[in-house]
């Protein structure tokens, strides 16, 4: 068994300041996983907003540098700069699905022309023929057609539709790897399950890994396999989805479910806000800790007590 993704101690680092004032605000630390190529799964990285998801996921989309460390698709490193041929290599295997289909658009560009450009570019098609037919099988593959978005603008489709064209277009070259960065957000909420529904679809039907990036417990905990929880940066929870969302072990993560609003005596009552002392007094000793398999599979992130030595 081969891995198609290898995340192997990643680090960023963002300066801050001027020439004689810089300082540095660390977005991500040593951040590692791997995603084997016969597995199809979707792996959520969750946390609040700062906490290095978006980050992580830039990096392993090539989309931003990395500081420390290795990411390598189907074995080679896509750590440093590569050429043209490598980096549509590079986009055969994993294709990005961003937060806002509307800003992913050109208004002034009909849609299906990046359809096109994917199909010529990274499929190989020459004829019409090749490219409208690789078009519409990755349409159909998301529930829409060809003929409802040909010729047609991003305003003149729902977010829902534009989401799904985005979804198709990063299907055309047949990847392993879609890194979908908070993909319902920015759609109506009587739409966010159509869309979660497809993500878990294409891993199931498709053979496609889905990384899938978002703050939403929810949504995390109905489509996920694994699971990675990070804060300010740091991974500090990780393993199998079931296991560390029915029980969170670090503070952090325990914050996170005790933040999601209860259905209970919704409207009778006034919900107190979840106590982030605790998750907050964890992080400020993430940097000196490390994280510790337990024996249900999960990971976690232990400080190290005054001899050093990690309290487990």
């Amino acid at each position: 068994m081969s891995a198609i993704l290898e995340v192997t101690n990643v680090s960023k680092r963002f300066a801050m300041g001027g020439i004689l004032s810089r300082n540095y605000v660390n977005a991500v630390v040593d951040a590692g996983f791997t995603i084997e190529e016969d597995q199809p799964e979707v792996l959520t990285i969750v946390g609040e907003s700062g906490s290095g998801k978006t980050t992580l996921a830039r990096m392993i989309l090539g989309l931003e540098s990395i500081s420390e460390g290795d990411i390598k698709v189907a074995g080679r490193s896509v750590s440093g700069r590569v050429n043209r041929a490598q980096r549509l290599s590079f986009m055969r295997h994993v294709q990005p699905v961003f937060q806002n289909p509307f800003e992913a658009f050109n208004p002034l560009k009909e849609v299906d022309r990046y359809l096109q450009a994917s199909a010529r570019v990274l499929l190989g098609a020459t004829s019409r023929a090749q490219v409208e037919a690789a078009m519409d099988d990755a349409l159909q593959k998301v529930g829409l057609s060809l003929a409802e978005v040909k010729g047609r603008f991003a305003h003149e489709l729902s977010g829902g539709q534009l989401q799904r064209v985005a979804i198709a277009r990063a299907l055309i070259p047949n990847p392993a790897i879609l890194v979908a960065d908070e993909p319902v957000s920015m759609v109506d909420a009587s739409l966010r399950m159509t869309i979660v529904n497809l993500l878990r679809d294409l891993r199931d039907q498709l053979g496609v890994t889905v990384i899938y990036i978002t703050h939403d417990l929810a949504t995390a905990y109905y489509i996920s396999d694994r699971i990675i929880i990070m804060q300010e940066g740091y991974a500090v929870e990780m393993g199998p989805a079931r296991v560390v969302l029915d029980a969170p072990e670090h503070p952090y993560a325990k914050l996170l479910k005790d933040s999601v609003l209860p259905v209970e005596n919704a409207g009778k009552s006034r919900v107190q806000p979840a106590d982030r002392k605790t998750a907050q007094a964890a992080a400020k000793l993430s940097g000196t800790g490390e994280l510790v398999l337990r024996d249900d599979g999960r990971s976690v992130r232990l400080p190290r007590d005054g001899d050093g030595s990690v309290a487990v």
